[in-house]
Order: structure tokens, then sequence, then C-alpha cells
């Protein structure tokens, strides 16, 4: 997959392109992309997405910004798994904020992108002030020569599937409805580092991730499956958090604890899907009150994958 950031580098054929955050890559934008794909490959066009960094709502309200389902680098990679064949990464900043939509069609969609088709969602808005909506699309679409298509919202047991009902589901700890809104369990990926080796002296030694989320959707004590070890998945059951029994950490930390593993993993990339929760954080008076809790947090786990 070709990945371009901004616009001062062309697309290098005409596109089948949709537009969006594509924050978690959840079952309605895998349908949007699918559409995306057989028109792309029905008419002979790349098919190819432009999303934004940061995510716009960062820019305007950075204290009241959604949490982030996932980073760059794992959007990146599920936009790949599902055929996408160019990402254009824009940097959504003032500049981009106050463009017109009548100039962010010409310069970016034809000039920069060579938009053949546009695929959009049903609540797609763009350009300054958000006027520009699927009427000024297919208006512009007969000056410049593309196409548009509208996608209807997925729907998931009658919920409207969208990055916002994931978040409010991983915040409330419902681990089994944010996986049927993604089509997927919820993860998150990242490199294994060197820890204080507190669970070590506390009897469950862990892996500590190093994640790119300053402000995960989600937190708490919850059963994992581990992947990306050389001899297969594992479960375990991991912390995510600011650890409020030890030294408050400044952002959160995801310390994995592996069942039966012992093997050296430092600098190992791994991707951490969360199956169910079990707990909230607490404040434990003494580490044997923690170390405690980790035991039974431990046999809660165990538990709950032989009962699958």
């Amino acid at each position: 997959m070709l990945v371009l950031r901004g616009f001062s580098r062309p697309a290098p054929q005409a596109t089948a392109l949709t537009i969006g955050n594509f924050d978690g890559v959840h079952r309605g934008h895998r349908a949007l992309l699918g559409r995306l794909r057989a028109v792309a490959e029905s008419r002979g066009l790349l098919p190819a997405v432009l999303t934004f960094e940061p995510h716009p709502r960062e820019l305007f309200c950075p204290r009241t910004a959604p949490a982030r389902l996932t980073a760059l680098r794992e959007k990146l990679e599920m936009l790949a798994g599902e055929g996408v064949a160019l990402v254009c990464v824009a940097r959504f900043d003032a500049n981009l904020a106050a463009l017109p939509a009548r100039e962010f069609i010409e310069r970016i969609l034809v000039g920069a992108l060579k938009a053949g088709i546009l695929v959009i969602g049903d609540d797609f808005r763009f350009g300054a002030d958000r006027e520009g909506n699927f009427a000024a699309l297919r208006a512009a679409g007969e000056r410049h020569g593309f196409d548009v298509e509208r996608m209807e919202s997925v729907l998931a047991d009658g919920e409207r599937v969208s990055s916002s009902t994931v978040r409010v589901a991983l915040a409330a700890g419902e681990m089994e409805r944010a996986a049927r809104l993604l089509g997927r369990p919820y993860a998150i990926d990242g490199r294994v580092v060197q820890g204080d080796r507190l669970g070590r002296r506390l009897g469950f030694a862990t892996a500590n991730i190093r994640i790119k989320h300053d402000r995960p959707p989600l937190s708490g004590v919850f059963a994992v499956e581990a992947l990306g070890l050389p001899d297969g998945p594992r479960h375990g059951v991991a912390n995510l958090g600011v650890r409020p029994s030890a030294n408050r950490l400044a952002r959160p930390l995801l310390e994995v604890h592996l069942f039966d593993f012992r093997a050296d993993i430092y600098g190992a990339h791994l991707s951490i899907r969360f199956a169910h929760k079990l707990r909230s954080e607490q404040d434990f008076p003494t580490f044997a009150a923690l170390r405690a809790q980790i035991a039974q947090d431990v046999e809660s786990a165990r538990r709950y994958f032989k009962q699958e």
C-alpha cells in the first residue's frame, strides 16, 4: 500500500476514493471499503482513502476530543488489510479546516487524488464550516467528470455502527458489544519495553507494552489474548491504566501477564486483544492486598477462557 503525506505528490493514477477518519476501522467502515474495492475493480481505478491526522476534533476541541480507537500505524495496517492500495494522510490544521468546499474538491479531490468516483458515508460533510455535502459533490462531479455514490449506515443488532458507539461500549467495559460493532475484538498494538519489574516482585511478571494512545478509550483489568508471539496466541490478564496502588503514572500503561509463559520478549511487537473486562482499576492499601487481587484476576481470566 502506498502512503502519501499531504498533497505535494499526486496519486499515480485515477482513483476510486473515500474520505474519513476511519478511527477503529469498524464494520461500517469495512462495508464502505468493500464497496470501494468493488467499484475500483469494475472501473480499473486505484482504491484510495483520504484520512486526516490529527482527528479534526483534536484541533478544534482538544480537551473534549474523543479518545482514539486506533493509532495511525494500526489504522494504516487495517486499511491495507481491507485492500486499500493508496492512503493519503492529510495534516488537519487551521489552513485545511478553512479551505472552502469548492477549493477542497478542485485542488485535493480532482487535482491531487484524481478521483474518478467518490464513495462516501451518509453523514459525510467537508470544507470550511462543513458546507460541503452530497449534493455539492454531485454538482462538482458533473463539472469535473467524477461520480459520487453514497453508502447507508450499517446496523449491528439494530444499533448504528460508528466510532462513537464503539467508544461508548469500550468505556462501559462492554467488550462483547464493542466486538460486535467492530467485527473483531478490540485490540491495542505496541512494543514490549523494559519496566520497573513491579509485576515480577508481586509474583506475576508482566510484559509492559508501549502504546501510542495518550488517552485510551478503556481502562481497567481485562482477560486478554496476545498475538505476535513466536509460539502463537497466548491468553493472559492485563491492566490498562495509571497504577494507583504503585507510583501513579503520568500516562496510561498496558501491562500484560501471560499465563504459563516465561520467555524473554523484550522488543517484540504484540497485538493485545481485549476479550472481557474483569474489573476497574483500584487503589489498594498494601502490596499484599494488590497481590491477592491479582491472583483473583488471573483465576477469573482463566475461568473466562475455559468457558468460551
